[in-house]
């Protein structure tokens, strides 16, 4: 539960941060730019944080699969 919670704050904050980085560049061009550089922004940032969790979780699959990332003991 906790590591859902962890994922969609996650979201959110990219969202933020991704609505607030299109705003300002779409208001330096016009107000209706700022609202449409926001939204757009927005989308973004999710889509960006939900591909970085999934390639986060593959990653760890992987690692938890191949015998070459173990670490040996035999020195």
């Amino acid at each position: 539960m906790r590591e859902r919670i962890s994922a969609v704050l996650l979201r959110a904050r990219y969202a933020a941060l991704g609505a607030g980085i299109g705003a300002a560049i779409g208001g330096l061009f016009s107000r209706n730019a700022a609202s449409t550089g926001g939204a757009i922004g927005g989308l973004v940032g999710a889509t960006v944080a939900d591909t970085r969790g999934t390639v986060d979780a593959l990653l760890e699959d992987v690692k938890e699969r191949d015998p070459r990332s173990e670490t040996s003991d035999a020195e």
